[in-house]
């Protein structure tokens, strides 16, 4: 069966109104920011603008929900992690804020946020993103979890990623697309 990934664009709202500059910065910002000590500078550059219309124009388009999230997409393979696992947890719900605290303020745990349950097959709440450098590394770092946030009796299971899929922001426009 050949079955194709279609990939859906998200709409903008529709009290947005753009300009001709709006548009010129969301279609560059979509491929990633320039790597440089002056990011904001360096796209107000390619697109005849100053910093600080750059970052007024972005916050604006924040802030209208144009742009619902602005972010950083790390890729750890490139970084030298190539292992990595979404550590799923069943935390009582009167203390997954206190625990979610506490494993969110490890830099190793580059993820982490409350789901709902899906029972019975599926008893947890709170999921961790933890890569490493191996396996035996990120089971390391799950077990200084589970010691430094006291969880030796809360429920987790380990799932390692078996396929890297492609890493990156949102797509508002096609580049070249006009109106």
């Amino acid at each position: 069966m050949d079955m194709k990934v279609r990939h859906r664009h998200p709409p903008l709202p529709k009290q947005a109104i753009l300009d001709d500059r709006d548009q010129a910065l969301i279609t560059l910002i979509q491929t990633g920011l320039p790597l440089s000590k002056t990011p904001y500078a360096d796209l107000g550059k390619s697109l005849g603008m100053n910093e600080d219309e750059v970052m007024s124009r972005l916050k604006c388009l924040i802030s209208d929900k144009v742009i619902k999230r602005f972010g950083v997409v790390v890729r750890h393979h490139e970084l030298g992690y190539r292992a990595n696992a979404m550590v799923v947890w069943d935390i009582p719900d009167d203390i997954i804020s206190e625990l979610g605290s506490c494993l969110g303020q490890f830099d190793f745990v580059t993820l982490c946020y409350r789901r709902p349950r899906r029972l019975p097959e599926w008893p947890y709440n709170l999921f961790t993103m933890i890569h490493g450098q191996d396996r035996d590394d990120v089971l390391d770092n799950v077990q200084l979890l589970v010691e430094s946030c006291g969880l030796t009796e809360i429920g987790h299971k380990v799932l390692f990623s078996t396929r890297r899929f492609k890493q990156r922001g949102a797509i508002y426009r096609k580049t070249g697309m006009t109106d």
